[in-house]
């Protein structure tokens, strides 16, 4: 609701748990829903597979449309409300787990959201995110409703979520957290609001980017499937070689399942396999038990082949069409809704602020200083009104920046290029000194409204 700034048809909020359903949320030219059972039908929609997961999920799976500019670009998939406490016990009629599991392959981001003032992990929330396990390059985090908690508050509660999400997905990498206030209303608590701008512009700009990169990610996934498909044909075809011919199939199928780790072992060491590339072994040996090995195929060594060569030769040519293809289109980026408040204008990000404050001025903005940065520039003993490098660097280094950032700082206000410094080139330095100790970036080049006013015709024909 927040990206889009309009209702969708079905969406309800509220206390959990209010969305009961799975809602696809597309573009359609007109406002509407589809259910479910005519949704998996629909060759123009990618859901068909969904109908092996049966009436009581499709009952609650729908599409919502509606012509919105944002729904150009992405389809959102709104999943139900999780279920916490003595509700979770209650069945929901279908594989909840199994359908997250089979969104999560095909979708390009996955959000997880969570309230800044009620942050326990329910079993199911738990479940659910353990579903997401191989897929977790795709995961972000949304810690929402920070408003409505103190600095020293939502400290502690940062440190709370990433402890409860490092207990349940298994990963040595930290999880990106994005904190704030999604939704268009007055901030309860206002001593975080730049905090919560720059997290909601990284999250803008984490979903706007996933357009341009779609199609690497799909190929991305080719590979995964190419590699999970080689090893699977290896595991199955030494079940099929180990099977007797006539007797002890069962316990032999049996005593097979039951060894499934060490063979995954054995089939490492034989053909320099990963072990991170083999399907988990329990859902494995699961798997396994109601099917028939002496069905199973041979290895066949020419397929095998092939599909060395399409990772090794093939995938190569098809990455360098796709950054050819990349480099001819206009950029594609999400556009509309939410996303629109944050582009232009003085309430854009980063506006006025840093490199950028005093932009929209008549007055140079380090003119305000320039006094106080005068009387510093007087004590170094300027020679016919400038400094020279070594001069200004004795006062630059007492910033403690790293020479690097000073040497920046320097060729940005050494605007005529003699190697000295007149008083006001020093002041523009003091001032770019100030941006980066206040945290924010140097520009790449000097920006025209920063330029000193007595270098600013010469500095203008030179360009």
């Amino acid at each position: 609701r927040y990206l889009l700034e309009q209702d969708f048809p079905g969406m309800r909020i509220g206390p959990e748990p209010t969305t009961d359903s799975f809602i696809a949320v597309m573009y359609g030219e007109s406002e509407g829903n589809v259910p479910g059972n005519a949704l998996v039908v629909d060759p123009k929609k990618p859901f068909r597979k969904l109908s092996r997961f049966g009436n009581a999920f499709l009952n609650r799976f729908m599409c919502s449309q509606l012509p919105n500019q944002v729904l150009k670009s992405i389809s959102i998939i709104d999943s139900p409300g999780i279920l916490s406490g003595e509700k979770q016990r209650i069945s929901r009629g279908y594989d909840f787990c199994q359908v997250l599991q089979w969104f999560a392959e095909r979708v390009d981001r996955i959000i997880l959201l969570f309230d800044a003032h009620k942050l326990d992990i329910s079993d199911e929330f738990s479940e659910a995110i353990k579903s997401f396990r191989g897929q977790d390059d795709k995961i972000r985090v949304v810690l929402n409703k920070a408003d409505q908690v103190d600095t020293q508050q939502l400290m502690r509660v940062y440190g709370a979520l990433m402890w409860s999400l490092g207990k349940v997905i298994n990963t040595p990498e930290v999880l990106r957290v994005y904190i704030g206030s999604f939704w268009a209303h007055p901030l309860r608590n206002t001593e975080n609001r730049r905090l919560f701008e720059a997290e909601a512009q990284d999250l803008f700009q984490d979903i706007q980017s996933l357009p341009q990169k779609a199609a690497v990610r799909k190929l991305n996934d080719l590979i995964k499937r190419a590699r999970l498909a080689k090893v699977h044909a290896y595991i199955i075809s030494y079940l099929k070689k180990e099977m007797p011919s006539v007797f002890g199939k069962e316990n032999k199928k049996k005593e097979l399942i039951s060894r499934l780790p060490e063979i995954y072992i054995q089939l490492q060491r034989e053909y320099h396999i990963s072990a991170g590339d083999f399907p988990e072994v329990k859902k494995m040996q699961e798997l396994l038990e109601t099917c028939d090995f002496t069905k199973f195929h041979s290895l066949k060594p020419k397929l095998i082949e092939a599909v060395d060569n399409m990772l090794a030769n093939k995938i190569a040519s098809l990455m360098n069409l796709i950054s050819q293809e990349e480099s001819n289109m206009p950029t594609e980026i999400v556009q509309g809704g939410a996303f629109d408040g944050t582009m232009a204008g003085p309430f854009g990000h980063g506006y006025g602020e840093g490199a950028k404050e005093g932009a929209d001025e008549d007055e140079w903005v380090v003119a305000k200083d320039k006094p106080a940065y005068d009387e510093i520039f007087y004590t170094l003993s300027p020679i016919n009104g400038k400094i020279s490098g070594i001069s200004a660097k004795k006062e630059m280094v007492t910033s403690k920046l790293p020479n690097s950032v000073l040497g920046k700082i320097w060729k940005l206000s050494d605007c005529d290029g003699d190697g000295m410094l007149d008083d006001e080139e020093f002041a523009l330095a003091k001032h770019l000194i100030k941006i980066k100790l206040d945290g924010y970036e140097l520009p790449g080049t000097l920006p025209s409204h920063l330029v000193p006013p007595s270098h600013r015709k010469p500095f203008q024909t030179a360009e």
